[in-house]
């Protein structure tokens, strides 16, 4: 068993166990995206961000999703510096995939309310969950990353349907983008907004709060 500290907690871990794993264990939330416990670790979308203290005041942030646990490690999954990463992460997410439910309810869950960079919808974050899924769970290999840097995207070879495709719908299934959020062509400024209220709210002269849900135009006057 490897012993190190996550959050103060000292913890044991079998070895070869990634970190985001052992705090798991632990009952601690670290956010993800790009990992599923079915598929190899990819570390793509960096959302599982963690701060590795490595003494005299030095730090790191590394994936957790692809750090294996070490003796004496001391990690912390809620510092200042970890949550100010991942809001600037999950900003670029959003901008490049703004009506993604999962992005969305995430920015609602961290308290995002306010994206700074352009929004261009994308349509895909570049996670690899649908490749790895098509590739490891279903032995087909038929859609993979083609394309570099800002042309980089998921795609078919040459455009075609492979052969060895069985149409099981399980990228679509998986990935994190495809399930529109609830107020999906009508962001304000790349948000939703509405789990947050962060819509104007017209409520009764007494208000008894006898609905917790607020659309995008707020509760009508009665």
């Amino acid at each position: 068993m490897v012993e190190l500290t996550i959050d103060g907690i000292a913890t044991k871990a079998l070895e070869g166990t990634t970190v985001l794993e052992a705090a798991r264990q632990q009952g601690i939330i670290i956010p993800t995206l790009c990992y599923d416990p079915g598929l190899s670790t990819y570390g793509a979308c960096r959302m599982c961000l963690v701060e590795v203290v490595k003494g005299k005041g030095r730090s790191s942030l590394e994936a957790s999703c692809t750090l294996p646990v070490a003796r004496g490690q001391v990690i912390l999954t809620g510092s200042e510096r970890v949550k100010k990463a991942r809001m600037v992460i999950l900003e670029l997410l959003i901008a490049s995939c703004p009506n993604s439910k999962t992005l969305q309810d995430m920015a609602a869950n961290m308290g995002l309310n306010k994206i700074r960079f352009k929004i261009k919808d994308k349509g895909c974050i570049l996670c690899g969950l649908c490749v790895r899924y098509c590739k490891e769970q279903m032995q087909s290999g038929g859609i993979g990353f083609v394309g570099r840097g800002n042309q980089r995207r998921v795609a078919t070879a040459f455009g075609v349907t492979p052969e060895e495709c069985r149409n099981c719908g399980g990228c679509e299934f998986i990935c994190p983008v495809c399930e529109n959020a609830c107020l999906a062509g009508q962001l304000r400024d790349g948000l939703c907004g509405g789990c947050q209220n962060l819509v104007p709210v017209e409520t009764c002269p007494i208000c008894t709060h006898c609905s917790e849900s607020v659309g995008p135009k707020g509760h009508k006057v009665y």
